[in-house]
């Protein structure tokens, strides 16, 4: 073998610094998201990794890595976490923590939030027909799978509702319309077959953005839902 036989090529002298370092940004994001209580963002990922990592494809190309294991990485919405493999959670035991099931009224207004948000509650209570407790939508909120959005530009301001990240998280969603639609629904035994000629399952929408008609949140407007005690203290 001669000795230029025995060196590499110039192009493949270049792709072994490239080929390190993607490899090291992966062992980075991986080791990042594995130590997180919490889904990880991308862009907390990029404040971390070398820059001109592209986050997206190295975050993609890890999921594919772990696809086929007992533990999956999936994103949620712009958030990426280690979770245990779908066809394997029978196997999970679980202990006592185990959150309680919602009611058949939180259900339908974790529902109608999901579908049609950003939604007020008297839009809630006009869909579902009856007056829905704040008690209700407590619960949604002490889960974690509800929050306040904004205000509405209408008369009164009311406030705005929409999911969160650990929604999507919880369920197992990546993005808002991944929810099921209306066959979906009917296939899973969820909608009865007498269904009203005008029904129709909403199309979720894309973006957690604020609409035109809303106005963001004020420390004021915490303060007067409860969510700040005066001075700006969040409550227990």
């Amino acid at each position: 073998m001669t000795p230029s036989e025995e060196r590499p090529s110039d192009a493949e002298a270049s792709a072994l610094p490239e080929s390190f370092e993607l490899a090291e940004a992966e062992r980075i994001a991986e080791a990042l998201v594995f130590a997180s209580a919490e889904p990880v963002s991308e862009a907390f990922l990029a404040e971390r990794l070398p820059r001109g990592v592209d986050i997206g494809t190295l975050m993609e190309n890890l999921s594919q890595l772990y696809a086929g294991r007992g533990v999956n990485l999936i994103r949620t919405g712009d958030r990426w976490a280690f979770r245990t493999a779908a066809d394997l959670s029978f196997v999970i035991r679980k202990d006592d923590n185990e959150p309680r099931k919602l009611s058949r009224a939180a259900l339908e207004v974790l529902a109608i939030i999901a579908y049609h948000q950003p939604v007020t509650r008297a839009e809630i209570e006009e869909i579902r027909g009856v007056q829905t407790s704040k008690g209700t939508l407590d619960v949604l909120m002490e889960a974690g799978w509800v929050r306040f959005r904004g205000r509405r530009r209408t008369p009164g301001r009311p406030v705005t509702m929409g999911t969160t990240p650990e929604f999507l998280d919880h369920f197992g969603l990546e993005e808002l319309r991944d929810l099921p639609g209306l066959e979906e629904l009917k296939g899973a035994g969820l909608l009865s077959g007498r269904i009203p000629p005008n029904f129709h399952v909403p199309l979720p929408g894309t973006s957690d953005d604020l609409q035109e008609d809303e106005d963001p949140i004020t420390q004021m407007d915490l303060e007067e839902l409860g969510l700040l005690t005066p001075g700006g203290e969040e409550e227990e």
